[in-house]
């Protein structure tokens, strides 16, 4: 983890180095956690965790105001929105995802089985030690001993999608004239489209920025106004 992501985020979100934290960036080079102890007002995303160099947790990237720091490798920019509903509680399944993946931190998509009882206890479904093995044979009919993200959101959590909008309208500012079109210093405007599927008819592009919008949404596609995706260097 960078020295730059560090500062950042304690100055930001007044953050500490420690693996007892309830919600981290997680850095896989180190092993190392920083994180935060309640959702945090202003968000952070980065082009590193595209990268699988760190995780940022949920606390981060799903800030009270939608409102996020964006991290590439060298610089900081800002991407942020208007609508509150971006922010809204999040749904049943949403936390079931949240919780899970505090269990699986290089984000590998399942757990192993011996944590099964925790996720659930965690989530205050049922956990006595005749359900969870009946679970454990549903989840893992073939006995690999682990249990995928997938197959437990549709036990547990069928049918429920996002509690966010579908499409919004989303603003991103880069501070470095260099880095604007024309060298003009200027908030970008641009419409975000986000699917619960990937939909091969409604892929934009594959640029930086939405590599790392990414992180939060999987399946977002942006529109933006100008001829050029704006710039997270």
């Amino acid at each position: 983890m960078s020295e730059l992501t560090k500062e950042l985020v304690e100055l930001v979100w007044g953050t500490m180095s420690s693996p007892g934290l309830s919600d981290t960036i997680f850095c896989r080079w180190t092993q190392e956690l920083l994180g935060i102890h309640e959702q945090a007002a202003v968000g952070f995303l980065t082009l590193m965790e595209a990268l699988r160099y760190c995780k940022v947790g949920s606390y981060l990237k799903s800030p009270k105001y939608p409102i996020w720091i964006v991290g590439s490798e060298t610089h900081l920019t800002v991407f942020f929105a208007k609508d509150m509903a971006l922010v809204a509680p999040e749904a049943p399944s949403e936390q079931a995802r949240r919780v899970f993946q505090t269990y699986d931190p290089e984000d590998n998509g399942f757990i192993p089985d011996s944590l099964l009882e925790d996720v659930m206890k965690a989530l205050d479904l049922v956990s006595d030690p005749e359900y969870i093995n009946l679970m454990k044979n549903k989840l893992d009919p073939e006995g690999l001993g682990i249990i995928l993200l997938g197959p437990f959101l549709q036990e547990f959590f069928p049918d429920q999608g996002s509690s966010g909008p579908e499409s919004f309208t989303v603003y991103h500012y880069n501070g470095l004239k260099q880095s604007n079109y024309n060298e003009k210093v200027m908030y970008v405007e641009g419409t975000a489209v986000v699917m619960g599927f990937e939909d091969p008819m409604l892929q934009t592009d594959d640029t930086p920025i939405k590599r790392c919008l990414q992180t939060k949404w999987p399946f977002i596609e942006l529109l933006w106004t100008t001829d050029r995706s704006p710039s997270l260097n």
